[in-house]
């Protein structure tokens, strides 16, 4: 996943961009979750290869089956990418596996957890029919879990928990869903380029990174364009800080950033 190292940004543009990256990785824990805290663990398929030692290592160390949810998807050529660059995991074979399939195996194989307790679903291509398919695999199987920990793209945690509660609205049997990103990003500036903090392998290019940060606020408010009741349904409303609001346009007025991800064909 690697790519041209991005210039150097302003302080102000760097805190603009960690101030809306903190908030879109919501985590409903102060400390990692254990195994009082939840039933389940479900890890929705993405490329941030941080998210899937995080579900696993709570897997292993909880004893709690762990869900993955993710067919082919936007993100399945990044996570190809992902694994092929990482030192731990390049050796594994991804060609035509899905999103679940290449986790499932990283879980199974690099993390030891045991394949009586993994389940996969790899039907679904995106966020929504993560939620939907993984309810539906649920009900089938009779799980009645009370309380389940949600792992996916810090990027996209906070639409993700948004869409999975919308799902389980009208459930005869509801969960409580439990926001856990695995890894909080923080972008600074390097000596010549601008870096994530540790750790590093296995996150977005920092260009993709922005552009997904850029592009996630209209998705998330509740008006007629975005994707909360008020306009396409698919998410629960969501209330966006007015902080996270400024900060966003501050970025979009913001010419060495939007310039540089035009030029590149990612804003």
């Amino acid at each position: 996943m690697n790519m041209m190292p991005f210039p150097l940004l302003s302080e102000g543009t760097l805190a603009r961009v960690n101030l809306i990256g903190n908030w879109l990785a919501r985590n409903d824990f102060a400390t990692a979750p254990g195994a009082s805290d939840a039933q389940l663990i479900v890890l929705a398929g993405n490329a941030v290869l941080p998210t899937v030692d995080a579900a696993a290592r709570l897997a292993k160390e909880s004893g709690l089956p762990l869900l993955i949810t993710g067919g082919l998807g936007h993100s399945t050529t990044f996570l190809y990418a992902a694994v092929a660059q990482h030192p731990r995991y390049n050796h594994l074979r991804t060609t035509g596996l899905t999103e679940a399939g290449i986790l499932a195996r990283i879980a199974r194989d690099c993390h030891e957890v045991p394949e009586a307790q993994i389940i996969v679903e790899e039907k679904s291509t995106n966020s929504g029919e993560n939620a939907r398919f993984t309810r539906a695999l649920l009900e089938r199987r009779g799980e009645r879990p009370a309380r389940a920990v949600l792992i996916q793209d810090p990027v996209m945690q906070r639409r993700t928990h948004a869409t999975f509660t919308r799902v389980w609205r009208d459930a005869p049997h509801a969960i409580q869903w439990l926001s856990y990103p695995g890894v909080q990003p923080v972008l600074e500036n390097g000596a010549r380029a601008v870096r994530f903090r540790e750790p590093s392998e296995g996150l977005w290019p920092v260009e993709r990174y922005l552009s997904l940060v850029l592009g996630e606020i209209p998705r998330l408010r509740n008006d007629a364009e975005g994707y909360g009741p008020a306009g396409r349904d698919f998410i629960d409303a969501v209330d966006i800080p007015p902080a996270v609001l400024e900060a966003w346009q501050a970025l979009h007025e913001e010419p060495q950033l939007t310039s540089f991800l035009r030029h590149r064909s990612l804003a």
